[in-house]
């Protein structure tokens, strides 16, 4: 753990609701979230002096309790560059989630194999890397390609997050890798563009290799802008087109607490938009069940 107070750059912005609404459906048994974050407590564990923004905290016991108000009984929590490199936040929240809770790490390409073992041990199923502009990244894809034999020795996946348009480049190039991708975000494409935009495209052939999960995560970032009528209807559309082609190539997040966004979303909204991307029973298991079972194993 790090006591290394936090240097503030400015006022700490909220980024999520405190009483999110209460959704609707009933999620299956073992229902996982894949895509959250924690930050702090900073008493306990500091923001990264590189974050560009500084978000209100978002601790474990709120991720408990908003899970607990959802259904949900499993989770994924993945690093945020808000705390760097240093993973004691996530991991101490794996400990605390007793086996239902597992996490994704940020690590430099030049992480020791000692470190990759140490994480995998303690629940960490993958490594993630940004190609966001907004976000920092060191990284080349040469240099995390050349990580994932590294990965596999310790049978952790590679995730990434890109912008939409750099689909066409980073796709070829991480089929080459020697250990499962998971793509966040749905590719972030802008799903106000549809289905036949050369982005989505791109992503919907990358799916024909199995090597390649997407995140059905984010209709609130890819289709941020609409009317408050039917906010995310596109973003739906995309998701539910996904589901329904790669059924056993999709898992499912809320990217509670929403940082770097145009708004705050509802979770519980969230939650209730899976009944129009998952339109079976079968298909809901597949994404919110079993496939993150295939992907994180999890262990209670």
């Amino acid at each position: 753990m790090s006591s290394i107070g936090t240097k503030e750059v400015q006022t700490p912005v909220r980024t999520y609701l405190e009483s999110p609404s209460q959704s609707t459906i009933k999620l299956p048994k073992f229902a996982c979230d894949s895509h959250v974050h924690v930050f702090g407590p900073t008493s306990l564990f500091a923001y990264s002096t590189d974050r560009k923004i500084t978000p209100i905290e978002a601790p474990k016991e709120k991720l408990f309790a908003l899970h607990q108000q959802l259904g949900i009984e499993r989770c994924v929590i993945v690093q945020s560059v808000i705390h760097g490199v240093d993973n004691s936040v996530v991991e101490d929240a794996i400990l605390a989630g007793k086996g239902s809770y597992l996490g994704v790490a940020l690590v430099p390409t030049t992480v020791t194999d000692k470190e990759l073992l140490r994480l995998a041990e303690a629940g960490f199923r993958g490594v993630r890397f940004n190609f966001m502009r907004h976000l920092s990244n060191d990284a080349s894809i040469q240099k995390v390609l050349e990580m994932t034999p590294r990965l596999n020795a310790v049978g952790m996946h590679l995730q990434v997050h890109f912008e939409s348009s750099l689909i066409h480049e980073l796709g070829p190039l991480l089929a080459e890798s020697q250990v499962p991708v998971v793509i966040d975000h749905m590719g972030r494409i802008d799903a106000r563009k549809g289905i036949g935009h050369e982005d989505f495209q791109a992503l919907f052939r990358l799916l024909g290799n199995k090597l390649f999960t997407v995140k059905v995560s984010g209709i609130d970032r890819i289709d941020a802008h609409a009317s408050i009528g039917d906010r995310y209807a596109a973003g739906v559309e995309i998701a539910k087109c996904l589901v329904s082609q790669y059924p056993e190539q999709c898992v499912w997040g809320t990217d509670w607490p929403h940082p770097n966004h145009t708004h705050i979303p509802d979770d519980g909204l969230l939650v209730d938009a899976l009944a129009h991307i998952a339109l079976e029973p079968t298909l809901m298991e597949q994404v919110l069940v079993l496939n993150p079972q295939r992907l994180y194993r999890f262990v209670s």
